[in-house]
Formats: C-alpha cells, structure tokens, sequence
C-alpha cells in the first residue's frame, strides 16, 4: 500500500512538473517569437552620404591645395633634372671623362631624388586625406548611431557590400541627412 502511495505521490509530481515544463515552454517560445519578429536592420549608402555633406567640399579644397605644394616641389625637382640633362646632353668631345662622369652621378643623384620625392608624397597625399577626411566618416557614423537608436534598429549595413537587400531593411540615408540637415 506504501508502495502505492508513493507511485501515486511521484505521479502527481511528474503531472504537475510537465504542466510547469509546458507553461515555460510556451512562454519562451512565444517571447522567442516576439523578439525574433522585432528584430530591425538597416542599410545606408555611406559614400553617397559624405559625398553630399558640406564639410566635404572645404576637405576636397584643403586636400587639392596640399597636392598641387606637392606637384609644384616635384616640378621645380623635374626642372632640375632636364636642366642637369640639357648640360650633359651639351658637352661635347673636348670636355673629360671626369666632368662628364660627374655629370651623370648629379643626374643620377636628382632621378633617385624625384623617386623617393614621389613615394613620399604619395604617402604625405594618403595621410593627409586620412586626417582631412576622419571628422567627416566620424560625424556620418555618429548621425548614423543616433538614427539606428532611434529607429530601434540592431545592425546598419553599407549598401555597397551588401548582396541581398530586403524590402523590410531601413533605408536611413534620408533619415541621416534630416539629422544633419542636408537637403
């Protein structure tokens, strides 16, 4: 009879445990569900959106003004490379080996100077493009953060990687540029 009791007790126990079990089932899966369903994305087109910011065209102008200091210190060095070659070119037979050889080296010496002139300001023209252009993506990428938060949105995704875009992703270059007052 005890042994009945306690199969009894341990049934109504296991009862009890699957209507618990069941009632946690559904609720995680309805709140599962839920959560699944809210989740919100976005894309924009972050070169379009720095293209149209103001700020960009006074970089553009600040950049243009470093490069053509670059250009016209790499034109004054190529002048100085024709002039030295003009001379070379204009010796003739009674001036010696040692001139003509002294000759060549400072031609040599300003084509060594004009390439390493060149691989230097391409990296000058990198960073300063870099410099000019960071407070730009920044202050894109800050307007984007404020409008993803207030869209409720969990990922923004650039447009221009993107492979599939769904109709249901939040185009927010229109909402950005409102933010920062772009037309």
């Amino acid at each position: 009879m005890l042994y009945l009791q306690a199969k009894i007790k341990t049934s109504l126990i296991m009862k009890d445990f699957m209507k618990l079990l069941a009632i946690l089932l559904i609720t995680v899966s309805a709140t599962t569900a839920a959560n699944a369903q809210s989740l919100k994305f976005g894309h924009v087109d972050l070169q379009g959106l720095i293209q149209v910011m103001p700020e960009r065209a006074s970089a553009e102008q600040e950049f243009n003004a470093f490069q053509a200091d670059l250009e016209e210190i790499l034109g004054e060095m190529q002048k100085d490379y024709q002039t030295k070659l003009a001379e070379f070119e204009q010796m003739d037979e009674s001036v010696s080996e040692i001139k003509k050889n002294a000759k060549v080296a400072e031609i040599q010496d300003v084509q060594q100077r004009i390439q390493n002139y060149q691989v230097t300001a391409q990296q000058q023209l990198q960073q300063k493009n870099n410099e000019i252009m960071k407070p730009i993506y920044d202050k894109a990428k800050e307007a984007i953060a404020e409008v993803a938060k207030e869209q409720g949105l969990i990922y923004v995704f650039e447009v221009n990687s993107l492979i599939y875009n769904s109709n249901q992703s939040v185009d927010v270059l229109p909402l950005v540029k409102s933010k920062l007052g772009i037309q």
